[in-house]
């Protein structure tokens, strides 16, 4: 009951935002940085901001509000962040812009003592824990005339009902928790979004069906460690309002597989640690469950596993996807590798190019380590050299894309199912979707296909893209 009033306060501050703003034609631009759990938090903002009664524009030097959801996983963020707010200097100064900064960055006292005396213009300073108070900051910042920091150290809650603007009208990304218990080494997450803690099931399941209502075929179950769902809340003794037979990710799922309308259902991110047998039972029974899974490597030698703190070795991690193979149809994997993590030896890097080669990805994911202050991993002193992490990193790219490329040829001559999310960035006389397996095809077809999933028969493979046309029915499919 208390987050719900919560929620009602901030609704009376988007009447006074709207009423302030009556008549005036007021612009907002919005930069996301970061995980799609940020472009989930983007969507929100976005949603908070239009019912204020502000539209959105791609020009930030025509936007009354200049809005930054940051992120920090990666260095370069930082520098995005501080390059951006730079140039918006003298737009403020012309325009009276006010400049709103939240997301992850925020939690970092370094970064928001920065901002403070770097970018003393700035007006609204929010964290991921105050998000759904964004609304009375920004009341307070144009009434006030001063800037409002808004940050908790501690772990929010949290909070339903809030409005939301969707990028797309296709595909819908869906929270289930926040935070994360798990303290990778190498990872400022948990420090910045708290512990983990599971959205009620009844809330999920009433969020799909809406979504499902409004003509949506994908959904994306977006967490940290969404294969932990519950986990904290049942050892707590946490009761939530009873939802038929939800009581876990693997439960979650097939309930979800359920709802009409809803074609597609992918989730990120799941542990290798938590990939229980009933979630792997779940992904091979439900139809609308998605037969790519990402299954976050890091590395692939079991010493810098546990300098990583991930808590499995290369030997589990590569029986949890024999067992993921031997039980889901069709499965295809995606991954997140780090190169160069304090102390990995040439040895230890060949042991991660050596699970790419058995495991065969069909996406990979990789990132030069990058030091974050506040993280274990920042105060090893076996850092490796930039140069080293390169000469590694060149070599995973070049080994996956040999696989890229020789996996794409599986595809050629078959019949896949494709959503098709739309024209063509590079094409407009084009169209392009997605496979199961998250291949991006390009084809010609008429427009009214947009936002079905059809039958495509694919021609020729291009490295990141395949090529279809429109599947006839007097031809032989050959799907696999």
């Amino acid at each position: 009951m208390e987050t719900k009033k919560e929620i009602e306060e901030q609704k009376e501050y988007i009447k006074k935002v709207k009423e302030i703003n009556q008549n005036k034609n007021q612009k907002y631009n919005i930069l996301t940085m970061g995980c799609q759990l940020n472009e989930n938090d983007s969507e929100k903002l976005c949603g908070m901001l239009e019912e204020m009664g502000y539209t959105k524009t791609e020009n930030q030097n025509e936007a009354d509000i200049a809005l930054f959801n940051t992120c920090c996983v990666r260095e370069n963020a930082e520098d995005k962040l501080f390059g951006k707010l730079g140039e918006l200097k003298k737009i403020k100064e012309q325009k009276g812009t006010i400049i709103a900064i939240g997301g992850c960055m925020m939690q970092e006292k370094h970064i928001t003592n920065k901002i403070k005396e770097s970018y003393p213009y700035t007006d609204i300073i929010f964290g991921t824990h105050t998000l759904h108070k964004f609304p009375e900051d920004l009341y307070k910042a144009i009434k006030e005339k001063k800037r409002q920091e808004d940050i908790l150290d501690i772990d929010g809650k949290i909070y339903e009902d809030l409005p939301i603007k969707r990028n797309s009208n296709i595909k819908a990304s869906v929270t289930i928790m926040n935070g994360c218990n798990n303290f990778c080494s190498y990872c400022i997450v948990p420090y910045v979004r708290g512990r983990e803690r599971s959205r009620e099931p009844k809330a999920i399941i009433e969020e799909v069906k809406e979504i499902a209502k409004q003509g949506y075929k994908e959904i994306t179950l977006l967490g940290q460690n969404v294969n932990s769902y519950l986990r904290i809340e049942k050892e707590k003794n946490i009761e939530f309002e009873q939802y038929k037979e939800v009581n876990s990710f693997a439960t979650l799922l097939k309930e979800i597989n359920k709802i009409e309308g809803i074609e597609r259902i992918r989730f990120v991110s799941p542990h290798p640690k938590d990939f229980t047998d009933d979630v792997i039972e779940a992904i091979a029974t439900c139809d609308k469950v998605c037969k790519l899974i990402h299954l976050p490597l890091q590395s692939g030698n079991t010493k810098v596993l546990k300098e990583m703190n991930r808590k499995y070795t290369k030997e589990q991690y590569l029986n949890l996807v024999e067992k993921m193979k031997a039980k889901i149809p069709n499965l295809t994997l995606s991954t997140d590798i780090i190169v160069g993590f304090p102390g990995e030896t040439d040895e230890e890097f060949e042991d991660t190019l050596d699970v790419v080669k058995k495991v065969k990805f069909e996406q990979v994911y990789m990132f030069i380590y990058s030091r974050r202050v506040g993280t274990p991993g920042d105060k090893m002193e076996n850092q490796i050299q930039e140069e080293t992490k390169h000469k590694r990193f060149d070599k995973l790219k070049a080994l996956v894309e040999s696989q890229i490329e020789e996996n794409n040829q599986k595809y050629v001559g078959t019949t896949q199912k494709v959503l098709v999310e739309g024209t063509s960035k590079n094409n407009e006389e084009m169209l392009t979707g997605r496979t199961d397996s998250n291949k991006v095809v390009i084809f010609e077809g008429s427009k009214n296909l947009i936002g079905n999933i059809i039958d495509l028969k694919i021609t020729s493979e291009h490295m990141w893209y395949l090529k279809g046309k429109l599947f006839l029915g007097t031809e032989e499919k050959n799907s696999f």
